[in-house]
């Protein structure tokens, strides 16, 4: 369903026919003559069209579907939300060797740069993955507690990787006992 207008006719099932009196970001909220006032999502689908209200914003001002548009694309194009942090001196031009255990199998070689990007794009996933659980409607505050604790343990296990990073800043931190 398209994004409906304030002053739109609209019928449901259970609450008759109503005005949309504001929109909010995820809901609609409608007058019923049966129900009073209801706030319903906008993803409901037990909402019919009556008559359409035309949008009366000025031709300037986007909506709030062509703002998510520019957010989605700008997070695509800088995929998400990455930081740019400098690795160590000593690492620039560098080589990992990684060895294998077994004799007869051939070592890999990859540019130092190359594993750092990684590592800091891991950092940044990691950081992106706690504010949407800290964000999220449905969890717990426990659950967001106990999910919290194994990022920290994540960002523990990674420490190990802050020789890389030029800055102290930058490093990953896990729980201090």
């Amino acid at each position: 369903m398209e994004e409906l207008t304030a002053g739109t006719r609209v019928e449901h099932p259970r609450y008759g026919q109503g005005i949309i009196s504001k929109v909010n970001i995820a809901a609609y909220e409608i007058f019923f003559e049966r129900g009073g006032k209801v706030e319903i999502t906008k993803r409901n689908t037990d909402l019919s069209v009556l008559e359409l209200k035309e949008e009366t914003r000025p031709k300037n001002m986007l909506t709030l579907k062509e703002v998510e548009e520019v957010l989605i694309n700008v997070l695509d194009r800088f995929n998400g939300l990455n930081s740019i942090v400098p690795l160590g001196e000593k690492w620039k031009g560098g080589i990992m060797e990684l060895k294998p255990g077994s004799p007869g199998l051939q070592s890999k070689e990859i540019p130092v740069e190359v594993f750092f990007h990684k590592i800091v794009m891991l950092r940044d996933r990691l950081r992106v993955l706690e504010q949407n659980i800290n964000a999220h409607p449905v969890l717990s505050d426990e659950d967001k507690v106990n999910l919290q604790q194994y990022i920290t343990r994540i960002y523990g296990s990674l420490t190990t990787f802050n020789l890389l990073f030029a800055d102290k800043e930058a490093y990953f931190v896990g729980s201090k006992s």
